[in-house]
């Protein structure tokens, strides 16, 4: 007799994992949170206070970073930067976070890594104030090796219409303020695996007190509920999450089309993780649309608002500087260097 078991698909096995994904999610959850992990769907009720409530939503993976997250035994950092990335994103409009949903693919169902993965989704959306509602394991013998997993997270949040941040307050004489990044973050991993094949860099190698390979693994910096709480400040215009394509790429997603944002090269220190990439030939012109080069997130504010912006990011833990300003123009950011 044939059984799905013998295909490579364990059924028992990840039910009794969803019951352990029960009590990591339980660390995760709201008082809105209806039903969470094991039906076929999650229910939250939306909280109260909103005459316009705008459900916003996002979703996004790790990318590429992936691989060397499997390689090296990091699956919990898995499970952040692909929470992190779906957060960070959210908060950019002044939303606030509702619910979160992960995906989990894996060749061969490993109850520990499936764990660690879903424990890093419940570690940041705990830190958000975000409930994780539920999700999915996909058991794909013969799609992925054995040791292989791809992961996603898609999440939902709430923002009053009115108090929507769009950047339609933007003006000229505004500036730009820069939040400090954990590191590269979850993009430009395909560039930095082919330096690694090319062996042009030593994951050994000291960068700031710490191997490179620790470095290029740093989980991906949560902005929430910082990011959240910035927005609710009418002097805070636009909010920008540095994702792929960098500063260039998404700072003027964030402004109107009638203005430039010109970003000062010199304005903010770079981590040490950046130094050995451009080292082994990359241009500071494919750094600079490739990496966030340690600002991971900027904020458009009045200018007068400014101190108390870089002080309220400060006593909320995010280092973060003056970065740049906006002039007439036409929707371009501009590095001086």
């Amino acid at each position: 007799m044939i059984t799905y078991k013998e295909s490579g698909v364990d059924v028992a096995a990840a039910d009794k994992l969803t019951e352990e994904y029960k009590a990591v999610a339980a660390a995760a959850s709201t008082p809105h949170v209806l039903k969470g992990i094991g039906g076929f769907a999650g229910f939250l009720a939306l909280p109260g206070g909103y005459e316009q409530p705008v459900l916003v939503a996002c979703t996004d993976g790790v990318g590429t970073k992936l691989r060397l997250l499997i390689d090296h035994g990091e699956p919990r950092t898995a499970g952040k930067d692909a929470a992190a990335m779906c957060l960070n994103d959210l908060a950019t409009c002044g939303a606030q976070p509702l619910f979160m949903l992960d995906y989990l693919a894996v060749g061969k169902l490993d109850p520990a890594v499936a764990r660690e993965v879903v424990s890093g989704f419940a570690d940041y959306c705990s830190q958000a104030g975000c409930a994780l509602i539920g999700g999915e394991t996909a058991e794909m013998p013969g799609f992925y090796p054995p040791g292989d997993f791809d992961v996603a997270g898609f999440a939902v949040g709430v923002v009053e219409k009115e108090g929507m941040v769009d950047g339609r307050d933007c003006q000229a004489g505004d500036l730009v303020l820069g939040l400090a990044s954990s590191g590269i973050h979850s993009n430009g991993f395909s560039l930095v695996r082919l330096l690694l094949d090319r062996g042009l860099l030593d994951l050994e190698r000291d960068c700031g007190g710490m191997p490179l390979k620790e470095a290029l693994l740093q989980p991906t910096r949560l902005y929430l509920p910082l990011g959240h709480r910035l927005g609710q400040l009418p002097a805070v215009k636009a909010i920008a999450h540095i994702t792929g394509g960098g500063l260039p790429g998404n700072v003027g997603r964030t402004i109107p089309d009638w203005l430039d944002a010109v970003i000062e090269w010199g304005s903010w220190p770079r981590p040490a993780v950046f130094a050995p990439i451009a080292q082994a030939g990359v241009t500071r012109q494919e750094m600079l649309a490739t990496f966030n080069l340690g600002i991971g997130y900027t904020l458009v504010v009045d200018r007068d608002f400014a101190d108390s912006a870089l002080e309220f990011c400060h006593e909320n833990g995010v280092e973060a500087w003056v970065i740049g300003s906006l002039r007439p123009g036409s929707g371009q950011v501009i590095v001086n260097e």
